[in-house]
């Protein structure tokens, strides 16, 4: 494969690939929210441009793209579908757990595939008995003569009924405590796939997250990282990956929805109503780019930081890490929605809050609503209270590195 000097493959950057694509989610968006159904269309383009395998590795047929450019990619996206772009983040989440942990035997087979366009991941981690509680598990894996026996329930997962494989956490063992969780690769052509409830949410319609039962035979190799120690691998990568790409989605949603409005306010569709004279005007204007501001500064910073540790093998599980990661997320779901909320309220009735607005700011209002919800931030904030009294040097994102 020809690669240019930076070591990627020859062609369009993975910004270039996004734009390109924008068009096709943009077209599809409002009637996939309407319908509350999964993207087909905007997934089959983003199969085609290559971005599937964003952070698959060129050798294995990717782009080898890295954390910032997760970071740009997903922000693109999410100005013209939010769903789709928090599909494909979970996605390239799944992406990167597979290329840092899975077996080489697992790799030669998938990755490839993966940056075909031929395999979208899932992922399944929820729980009727442990709800989203990431570190534990009750469905156990069960050892038999024709391999490991994968038998699971899941109350919602993301594209469920559209993956074409799952990454799917496990207890170890019967005997084992609820806390040696297991990651497993499930291809969905080895598993018997049953999909159950419909998805009609407030927002993230496009998500189609259903419940999912899966039951499948896989072999020893289709084991991601040390049997019983998913801890690692989530600290590692899923859980950084997880709140990066959520909180590069949010902001790419909440920034359309300011570029929509500013568009709109300097031009002759402005409403009479909205006086770019008046300072409370101005004021609102300027409070919605503060809000962006920060939230894309932070995001920033905490790409640079998880990136630096991969480079140097720091602890990702360190506590100023953790808290970092989840001040991250918080802040992100929270001022994104707000960033949307402010702008329904300065654009008004007619323009903010009708459905059938030219400007979608109803829609960016519903889906950055559950930001918040999507691992809840009360859980964050408790976790990161505890993590607080852990360092007592108080290390604030950006501080140069201790010792």
């Amino acid at each position: 494969m020809v690669r240019t000097p930076a070591g990627r493959p020859a062609g369009p950057s993975p910004a270039d690939r996004a734009r390109a694509v924008l068009p096709v989610l943009a077209a599809h968006a409002a009637h996939v929210d309407a319908e509350a159904r999964f993207p087909v269309e905007s997934l089959d383009a983003l199969r085609d441009s290559g971005l599937m395998g964003l952070l698959v590795p060129v050798d294995r047929g990717g782009l080898g793209g890295g954390l910032a450019d997760l970071v740009e990619v997903a922000q693109l996206l999410a100005s013209a579908c939010l769903s789709t772009a928090m599909i494909w983040a979970m996605h390239c989440q799944q992406v990167d757990v597979l290329v840092r942990h899975g077996a080489p035997e697992l790799l030669d087979d998938l990755l490839p595939r993966i940056a075909q366009g031929r395999t979208h991941l899932g992922s399944i981690t929820s729980e009727k008995q442990t709800g989203g509680h990431l570190f534990t598990s009750a469905a156990p894996l069960r050892e038999t003569p024709d391999g490991l026996l994968v038998e699971r329930d899941a109350p919602i997962v993301t594209g469920g009924a559209f993956a074409d494989g799952f990454l799917v956490t496990m207890r170890d063992t019967e005997e084992a405590s609820a806390r040696r969780v297991t990651l497993v690769y499930v291809a969905r052509e080895q598993a018997d796939v049953e999909v159950g409830g419909g998805w009609n949410p407030l927002g993230m319609r496009g998500t189609h997250s259903v419940a999912l039962r899966l039951t499948a035979l896989v072999p020893e190799h289709h084991v991601i990282g040390v049997r019983g120690e998913f801890a690692a691998v989530a600290t590692a990568g899923l859980i950084p990956l997880g709140h990066i790409g959520w909180a590069a989605c949010w902001l790419g949603a909440a920034r359309a929805a300011v570029s929509g409005l500013v568009a709109v306010l300097r031009s002759p569709r402005r409403p009479g109503s909205i006086d770019l004279t008046s300072d409370l005007v101005a004021e609102r204007i300027a409070t919605l780019r503060t809000d962006l501001e920060l939230v894309r500064a932070y995001l920033d910073l905490a790409q640079r930081e998880i990136t630096e540790i991969r480079a140097t093998g720091a602890d990702p599980a360190a506590a100023p890490v953790q808290i970092h990661l989840n001040t991250l997320k918080v802040t992100a779901a929270r001022l994104c929605h707000q960033v949307a909320d402010r702008c329904v309220q300065l654009a008004g009735l007619g323009l903010g809050y009708r459905a059938d607005s030219p400007l979608p700011l109803e829609r960016h209002l519903r889906d950055l609503r559950s930001a918040s919800l999507n691992y809840a931030d009360d859980r964050l904030l408790t976790a990161t209270g505890t993590l607080c009294l852990a360092d007592r040097a108080v290390r604030l994102l950006g501080d140069a590195p201790s010792g």
